[in-house]
């Protein structure tokens, strides 16, 4: 299933608590410029190896060309969902299609395993709070996923911030591996079924005016 520009917009709106049957023009904005970020970055298709290059965070193809209409899959509406997320917690843009970009293959197949999950299991509160452990985080589903963002203190070999998709136990152990590591946490299963049933409901709409 595909989806128009302004289905992903009015989709992730909604999810952002916007109330208005259109996207606002803000939130607009903050798109187009990941996408046009997504597009200028520089790809080489022939260095398999390096993956952020390879592909693209948000298209499946090349630019159709002006006057073009793009289609976005459920996967990649999902990934400006993220990439929304990112920067609401100050990453930079650049680093944030990177990221994207080099996650792309896993993050795409994480997405089709969690919407293959049965939701009335995955977002059952009251079993989530019986098998709650003392200690452990408590989120809003059942065997979270989290995209895990870090980045370590300064110094003359402050290394580039890090990123990688991990369970609640793994993402812990990452993020205390090492002192004054600081990290953001991002949790994708309940994001995904929810971006997933605001795409569903969502209807495209014409370019240009009525």
């Amino acid at each position: 299933m595909h989806y128009k520009r302004n289905q992903v917009e009015e989709a992730i709106s909604h999810l952002f608590g916007e109330q208005a049957a259109k996207s606002s023009s803000g939130l607009r904005t903050r798109i187009k410029r990941l996408l046009d970020t997504d597009r200028s970055l520089p790809r080489n298709i022939r260095r398999s190896n390096r993956p952020e290059p390879a592909n693209y965070a948000f298209y499946s193809t090349d630019s159709p060309g002006k006057g073009g209409e793009v289609s976005f899959s459920s996967y990649e509406a999902f990934a400006i969902m993220i990439g929304l997320q990112m920067l609401n917690h100050n990453w930079p843009q650049k680093f944030v299609v990177e990221t994207l970009r080099r996650l792309r293959r896993e993050l795409e197949e994480q997405h089709k395993e969690i919407l293959r999950l049965d939701p009335a299991e995955r977002f059952d509160e009251e079993r989530i709070r019986l098998d709650a452990q003392p200690g452990t985080l408590v989120v809003n589903t059942a065997s979270p996923i989290f995209l895990l963002i870090w980045s370590d203190q300064r110094s003359a070999n402050y290394p580039a911030p890090s990123a990688g998709i991990y369970n609640n136990h793994d993402a812990f152990a990452v993020t205390i591996a090492k002192a004054g590591r600081s990290s953001t946490w991002l949790e994708l299963t309940r994001l995904a079924h929810a971006l997933s049933a605001q795409l569903s409901a969502s209807l495209p709409r014409k370019r240009g005016r009525s």
